[in-house]
């Protein structure tokens, strides 16, 4: 074992506000450079973690400590703290990175006691993660591994990872950028926003909407306490709210969903093996390529009398049953509204 580094201190539920902490004197810092770090392992009931393999940074643990209001403390005032309520130990052993904090009292005065306490990694790109913290958000970066993190209480922020990404938080929301692979993201405290991913892809929230961009692969996401916006999807996307209408555009995919709490707009610029929308509170707008053939099965309230080119079957009020162009991929559309259908 080398490298060892134990400390006692004392830690708040305060989450330290990770991107503020770049611009601040570390508590503690920790070179990397000679344990070819592979794995992190980091466990915290207080403070944010942030992880990253960008290439140009030296490889090190910083450790920022902040009183329970978020305000800097001298470096004096933080140690006297820190040696009264927590054990902290910081140690490598076998290319593995170990971080964690533990409370030595069972009760102690947050008010006058309490510190936020932020951890940020500088480590090698192929590195693997399993972090951990109730007080804080987590932020990794320019990772290829498997990486594993939770927190009930801050934001998950996600960027340039490829490989197995699994996190969860119920006190934050979601932002997951330029990622691959493997991605399951999970949130009940707040709205998820995905951009330029790719690969097979869950997203899940209770507490916010979802905003999906530039996607492409296996993809479902679902929220019961938001709206759900879509752009340019390619692949397969489930997806589905109880909690806000739906905005799809620009989509070129297999498509289900659904929505019971507001209406469904739906824009396909190409359809994949199917497609199946529907909403039980709101009217449904679907536009279809006019190059592709279809098999309709619709039912609402009112669907549109728009004059479709190439339709064969029958087309009533409240029920269409037919093909267009032949006929060949099945569109499934049902509304306790209306129905507008578009080729273009």
């Amino acid at each position: 074992m080398k490298g060892i580094l134990t400390l006692l201190f004392a830690a708040g539920f305060g989450a330290a506000a990770l991107a503020q902490d770049g611009n601040k004197t570390p508590y503690l810092t920790k070179s990397l450079a000679n344990d070819a770090i592979n794995s992190v392992v980091v466990e915290t009931s207080a403070g944010g973690i942030f992880v990253t393999g960008r290439s140009g940074e030296a490889p090190r643990i910083e450790v920022y400590v902040q009183d329970n209001h978020g305000h800097e403390l001298s470096h004096e005032e933080a140690q006297k703290r820190l040696e009264k309520n927590f054990d902290m130990t910081i140690n490598v052993s076998g290319h593995e990175l170990n971080a964690t904090v533990r409370n030595i009292h069972e009760h102690m005065d947050w008010n006058n006691d309490g510190l936020s306490i932020s951890f940020r990694i500088y480590v090698p790109k192929e590195v693997s993660t399993n972090l951990k913290t109730s007080g804080g958000g987590i932020d990794l970066s320019d990772l290829s591994g498997n990486e594993d993190f939770s927190t009930s209480g801050g934001g998950l922020h996600v960027k340039n990872l490829s490989g197995k990404i699994h996190g969860k938080t119920s006190g934050g929301g979601i932002d997951v950028e330029s990622s691959s692979d493997e991605i399951e993201l999970k949130t009940s405290g707040g709205g998820i926003h995905a951009k330029d991913c790719s690969g097979n892809i869950s997203l899940l929230t209770s507490g916010g909407g979802l905003e999906l961009i530039n996607l492409k692969g296996t993809i479902t996401a679902h929220t019961s306490g938001g709206g759900v916006r879509c752009h340019h999807i390619e692949g397969e996307l489930t997806t589905t709210t109880s909690g806000g209408g739906m905005d799809l555009t620009d989509m070129n995919c297999s498509l289900d969903a659904h929505t019971s709490a507001g209406s469904l707009n739906v824009q396909m610029k190409h359809v994949g093996k199917y497609l199946k929308v529907g909403s039980s509170a709101g009217n449904v707008r679907l536009q279809l390529p006019s190059q592709q053939g279809f098999d309709l099965d619709m039912s609402g309230e009112r669907i549109s009398d728009h004059i479709i080119s190439g339709f064969k079957g029958d087309w009533s009020e409240k029920r269409v049953n037919g093909s267009i162009n032949g006929g060949g991929i099945p569109v499934e559309v049902h509304s306790n509204n209306n129905i507008d259908l578009k080729i273009d």
